[in-house]
């Protein structure tokens, strides 16, 4: 059985999509495609998809990963690309690896998000994050199944700052409604329970700094992985299936040369 694990964006309309709508989409994409899948046992079979903290509805991303197993080998790329193809513009197969490592949803420990608020200049954006990061905690609520739940935002969040609208408009490929001059904000944050979700980030910044955009944020997943302490960066959660790959290859013996007669 092989495994293949995906990184998958969701774009422009398609970050209004529920996770349920991505996985019946994507269900139908494997049909399409032909994709040798495998099923589980019972009575109800289902293809083998594996989900990692999906982001949540009404936020775009670039960082959106699944893992599928297979009956039967298919060249990764390949594979991409016609599941691509069968998916609507805006859910796009970005990339494709076959799975050499165990644990990739453990490799998901931290998130990079990018919070464009339009129509709020950057330093009160500025003033409202340096209140947010000086703050010991932020206590924010939620509305949950059992009722409002109130928790604190600030600690899971590794860093908030300020970026350039012009630069970041034009230099990022993240899911942007409009061009215009606006307030960005660049979010690191740690996967813990409760998770803090960027909606409660910009609750936190109403409560600590009276910042209230006049529209809504839009809020694009730039990249999730594993957090590495010592840099302070998300690394790629497939490198380690890429790395292990390109070793395999090396490793393999070169064919053996034909004697001559």
């Amino acid at each position: 059985m092989q495994r293949i694990r995906l990184r998958y964006t969701k774009r422009g309309r398609l970050r209004f999509t529920s996770h349920r709508d991505f996985q019946r989409a994507f269900e139908r994409a494997l049909r399409r495609a032909e994709v040798p899948m495998a099923y589980s046992a019972g009575f109800t079979p289902h293809p083998k998809v594996s989900y990692a903290n999906a982001a949540p509805t009404g936020t775009g991303s670039e960082a959106e990963y699944l893992e599928i197993a297979l009956t039967a080998a298919r060249d990764p790329e390949q594979l991409r690309a016609l599941l691509d193809e069968s998916l609507p513009a805006g859910l796009d197969i970005v990339e494709a690896v076959e799975a050499r490592t165990s644990g990739l949803a453990d490799r998901l420990t931290a998130s990079v998000w990018e919070l464009r608020l339009d129509g709020v200049p950057q330093e009160e954006a500025r003033r409202a994050a340096d209140a947010f990061n000086a703050a010991e905690t932020v206590e924010v609520q939620r509305l949950a199944k059992n009722g409002v739940r109130t928790f604190d935002a600030r600690s899971a969040v590794v860093s908030l700052e300020t970026r350039d609208p012009i630069t970041e408009t034009h230099g990022s490929q993240a899911d942007r409604p409009t061009d215009q001059p606006c307030a960005i904000l660049r979010l690191v944050v740690r996967h813990v329970t409760p998770a803090v979700r960027p909606d409660d980030v910009l609750s936190g910044l109403r409560a600590v700094a009276d910042l209230a955009p006049p529209v809504p944020a839009a809020v694009t997943r730039l990249a999730q992985g594993l957090f590495d302490e010592e840099t302070g960066t998300v690394t790629d959660p497939l490198a380690p299936d890429r790395e292990a790959a390109e070793a395999s290859s090396t490793a393999e013996p070169p064919a053996a040369a034909t004697a001559p007669a």
